[in-house]
């Protein structure tokens, strides 16, 4: 009996307990694509390529879609292809646009290495340890000093909102005569000019051009990123053979760069160029890394083919630039397969069928249920009650924390899930009855009805579960949010029959006006009209 209440006041309690936490959070579910309306886009890879190039196109892809501002963008690998959805976003032909770009690794030369950011920083700035990362040729075995560089902490979500905004400005601006000769400066190539200049502007991703002298920020972006002015790309990515990261005991992590034989000679060139100055590794409009050519040789020497990249580099940020060379320059060029554009209003309509649906639905079962089971059916609608409270929580939760979106196959999921739950109540009360019909009273027999029962609910519920958990670990896209909501549904299945189902019918049992009411009772319910408490 005291078992009996501590576990329903405790259910209740706590389920009760985590809707207001939610509530007073003011955190609601995410919505996917298609319930909020939006945008996906498939891309498929041309021609040859490596697996490890598609992870490199996926980051790229993953830092424009942060450009935009979207929120819980989704940016997957189905098989070779790249699906890009992106709920909410409000420019779409903006976003196809960037999102279908091809991304090149280009080698340019620093004209100017300190140009003030975009937007003066807000937040507190900070000088950090040497981080620019230094060439040396490993034929001379020549070491060079790191460059101290400046880094501004700057709050990400806050970079990745303004960029939309940085490229809006440029192109307003671009109409003033100002800008224009700003724009002007910046693409004749003249350091002298550009430093002269009061605002220097940041030369966006369409401007991007190899032959154009380019204003790009540092790594990570945006507006508030360092930026450095850089002459043409004397090479692109193709000019490298292989890089991979290395452990030197006397520079810590470093990244060599195998170069072809053509791009061993141009590499050469724009390393003796800028002897004593920086080049810029960039990719997708951003400086990766921006390493000085052999400061402290007092002569230039041939790389014969071969450079070293340190710097103050952990494994994790060596192995990161290493991919970034190798696949960076995005061999595999990416076709636009399908997009699919899903209207606000449209995701809305679904949205609200969905609800329609789910409502009409538990409504039939409840009436169902109050038909069939009487004051028994009572508990199956308490018992649904909390276990989508409940659920509402945790989505809200996985939501916020780890972004996880509700789509229309998640509600299907839950929808289907209603029935697993409503198994469990059918599973006891048959159990019940049959007890009941052996002779014995409802008090008697509500815990050895449940202990039998229990086995049942426990093999049914652990058979959905295998299918939700195999389902989610094989499939992708929204088929995994089905699985996922109906793994969820039915673990609260569990918990709910356990912690609540059976503590409130048990109480119910021993109260003996509950059992005899005539017509509604839990004796009418079990088909046994004439049993006592």
């Amino acid at each position: 009996m005291r078992r009996n209440v501590i576990f329903l006041v405790s259910s209740i309690v706590i389920v009760i307990g985590a809707l207001i936490a939610t509530l007073v959070s003011g955190n609601t579910p995410v919505l996917g694509l298609d319930l909020r309306g939006g945008v996906s886009v498939v891309l498929s890879p041309v021609g040859n390529y490596k697996p490890e190039a598609l992870d490199v196109a996926v980051d790229v892809i993953r830092n424009r879609v942060d450009s935009l501002g979207v929120a819980e963008p989704e940016i997957s690998r189905q098989g070779s292809d790249i699906v890009v959805d992106l709920p909410g976003v409000k420019d779409r032909c903006k976003a196809e646009r960037i999102v279908g770009q091809t991304a090149e690794l280009r080698f340019r030369p620093v004209f100017i290495p300190g140009v003030p950011p975009a937007k003066a920083p807000t937040t507190t700035t900070t000088t950090a340890a040497p981080g620019a990362s230094t060439t040396t040729s490993p034929s001379t075995t020549t070491t060079t000093t790191t460059l101290p560089t400046t880094t501004t902490t700057t709050p990400a979500q806050n970079t990745a909102a303004n960029n939309e905004c940085e490229t809006t400005v440029a192109g307003n601006t671009a109409k003033s005569s100002k800008d224009e000769a700003a724009n002007a400066a910046v693409a004749s190539c003249d350091a002298s000019a550009v430093a002269a200049l009061p605002k220097i502007p940041t030369t966006s991703r369409e401007n991007d051009k190899r032959k154009a002298c380019v204003v790009l920020p540092d790594k990570p972006g945006g507006p508030r990123a360092s930026r450095l002015y850089l002459g043409p790309a004397a090479l692109t990515g193709k000019a490298v053979d292989s890089a991979k990261a290395e452990f030197r005991s006397s520079e810590g992590w470093t990244v060599t760069m195998d170069l072809t034989g053509s791009g061993s000679s141009k590499w050469d060139q724009l390393a003796q160029a800028q002897f004593h100055k920086q080049v810029a590794i960039t990719l997708d409009s951003i400086v990766q890394s921006a390493p000085n050519i052999q400061p402290n040789d007092a002569s230039f020497t041939s790389f014969n083919g071969t450079a070293v990249i340190s710097g103050t580099f952990t494994e994790s940020e060596a192995k990161d630039l290493a991919k970034l060379i190798n696949y960076g320059a995005l061999p595999v060029q990416l076709k636009k397969i399908s997009v699919e554009n899903v209207s606000p209003s449209l995701g809305q309509d679904q949205l609200d069928a969905g609800i329609a649906a789910g409502l009409l639905g538990l409504a039939l079962v409840a009436a169902y249920m109050l038909f069939y089971y009487r004051l028994l059916g009572l508990v199956v609608i308490a018992g649904l009650g909390l276990s989508g409270i409940a659920l509402y929580c945790v989505i809200t939760y996985l939501g916020s924390s780890l972004g996880l979106a509700l789509t229309l196959a998640g509600v299907t999921g839950i929808i289907v899930s209603v029935g697993i739950t409503v198994d469990s109540y059918i599973v006891y009360y048959e159990r019940l009855k049959d007890e009941v019909r052996a002779g014995s009273t409802v008090r008697a027999c509500v815990d050895r009805a449940f202990t039998r029962s229990f086995r049942t609910i426990v093999a049914a519920d652990l058979v959905s579960l295998i299918g939700a958990g195999v389902l989610y670990w094989l499939a992708i896209g929204s088929v995994r949010g089905f699985a996922l909501m109906l793994g969820l549904s039915t673990i609260l299945d569990l918990l709910v029959a356990y912690f609540f189902m059976h503590p409130l019918v048990s109480l119910m049992a021993r109260n003996p006006e509950l059992v005899r009411m005539r017509g509604v009772g839990i004796a009418a319910g079990l088909d046994a009209p004439g049993i006592t408490a």
